[in-house]
């Protein structure tokens, strides 16, 4: 039996668990990753019987390795609580709601089709840091399981109670023509009623539910879904677009002309809204965000601080949460509102309600309001291959490299570089407010790549060049899979 198992090491990641389904995981793999998951709830709620939420995505694989996954976390004693077909958020919520130990997440979330993975959290609104995938994978190799006999039932109808609470807590009074767009994930199922339910007019787009993702991936950052949603905004005049990631933890905004706005834009436009209730308050944002954070005048003026950390939601989530912020940014699409606006976690479709909020109470429209913002000049994230085995020592050589150069006072388009921040990666600004990132991505084989300046397009593509000159020289570097 031992050598079916099948389980790539590299599989578990800095903070999700994902693999290649039955090249790099298979089903006996996925019972024993249960078995690990079990035994680390267990030593960490020192309970017999600790009660687990599970729930998967609508991939055509995703039911088959909730299967699996739950016959290891039975094996271990503990109690599964099965939702069904879920969002990550509704998860991580049926956790407050049903007041459970753990939850399980079977997704990939945005991956192309082929990838599986699973989130998962101990402590309620937090997911595994790299501490926690640490002890599970040693767990799960070593196979150091605790052995119980759990019990398993179904939620049922949990669906509504989940978008009920968002529904409830943030109606609308303005009318607002909202394109919706799920990419064919599962987010189909719940982000066009949710909206609906608040008071949004709703123009669905690729809400149905195709595990082959037809069109393109669920990914709010892939441009060609934003370029579709662009396209339906227009054509249906519609006041805001938002698109959803494949597990509805993430959102992507396009403005009433049809033009998107980053993440990290919208999050500062949120934070800036939110500060004028909410004085003195503390907001997290990650270092692929835009630098207008630091030196924004209205924060600034309501005492407000920004702190810059490690990009990935486990991180945000638990920065958010040591802090005590009200609320964390991710350039991806990750929003965390802490109370009284949520429970800590990231939730694509609060996210949304959060624009609608915005403007509802700015009563502008959305470029409007985005016009109000000090211009810059950003990147799309850009991903260069870089073998996982690799790539944290390509970016440990290039950190090296890069604070030499600071150092040398070397000009970058007749600038020198001011600053170093390496708290992941790392990220280096100039006089006038541009700046570079060069990081591992913690969920794929490849390396992050960040410009934006607020002087010029050219200055943030000569960064970007200054970038991929220092890449190219490695020699370890692939394809990108968009550039500017």
């Amino acid at each position: 039996m031992k050598q079916n198992i099948k389980i790539d090491p590299y599989g578990f990641r800095e903070y999700d668990a994902r693999w290649l389904y039955k090249e790099s995981i298979n089903e006996l793999g996925i019972e024993n990753l249960g078995k690990g998951l079990g035994t680390q709830i267990k030593i960490h709620t020192k309970k017999d019987n600790p009660r687990v939420i599970v729930g998967h995505d609508y991939r055509s694989y995703s039911e088959e390795i909730k299967s699996a996954l739950t016959k290891g976390l039975l094996s271990t004693g503990c109690n599964v609580e099965d939702v069904g077909l879920s969002l990550s958020p509704m998860v991580y919520f049926a956790q407050f709601s049903l007041n459970s130990d753990a939850v399980a997440m079977v997704t990939a979330s945005h991956n192309e089709n082929g990838w599986t993975g699973v989130k998962m959290g101990i402590k309620k609104g937090l997911t595994h840091a790299p501490e926690e995938m640490k002890e599970l994978k040693n767990i799960t190799l070593n196979e150091e399981f605790i052995l119980g006999k759990g019990t398993e039932k179904k939620i049922e109808d949990f669906q509504n109670i989940y978008k009920d609470d968002l529904i409830n807590k943030n109606k609308i009074n303005k009318k607002i023509k909202a394109v919706v767009a799920c990419g064919n994930g599962t987010a189909g199922i719940f982000a066009p009623d949710i909206l609906r339910g608040i008071g949004c007019e709703v123009i669905e787009l690729d809400c149905n539910l195709d595990w082959t993702f037809p069109k393109y991936n669920p990914n709010p950052e892939d441009l060609e879904m934003l370029h579709e949603i662009a396209k339906s905004v227009k054509e249906n005049n519609a006041d805001i677009g938002f698109g959803f990631d494949g597990d509805g933890d993430r959102v992507g905004v396009i403005d009433n002309n049809g033009d998107e706005i980053f993440s990290d834009k919208i999050g500062l436009l949120i934070a800036r809204n939110l500060s004028l209730k909410h004085k003195n308050s503390k907001f997290v944002v990650d270092v692929k965000s835009t630098g207008l954070y630091s030196k924004d005048k209205i924060l600034l003026g309501n005492n407000c601080e920004t702190i810059y950390w490690k990009t990935g939601h486990s991180h945000i989530k638990r920065k958010v949460n040591s802090e005590k912020a009200l609320a964390g940014f991710e350039k991806s699409g990750h929003f965390f509102f802490n109370e009284p606006l949520g429970y800590g976690y990231d939730d694509g479709i609060n996210s949304a309600i959060q624009v609608c909020h915005l403007l509802e109470k700015q009563n502008k429209k959305m470029n409007e309001i985005i016009n109000e913002l000090p211009k810059t000049f950003q990147s799309p994230t850009m991903a260069p291959f870089c073998k996982d085995e690799e790539k944290y020592e390509v970016v440990d050589e290039l950190v090296k490299q890069v604070t030499k150069i600071k150092e040398s006072k070397f000009k970058i388009d007749d600038q020198t570089i001011s600053e170093v921040l390496t708290v992941n990666g790392i990220r280096f600004s100039f006089e006038d407010g541009s700046w570079g990132l060069i990081r591992a991505s913690s969920n794929k084989p490849s390396l992050v790549i960040v410009t934006e300046s607020p002087t010029s397009d050219i200055r943030k593509k000569k960064i970007f060049d200054f970038i991929d000159d220092l890449l190219q020289k490695t020699g370890k570097i692939g394809e990108y899979d968009q550039k500017i």
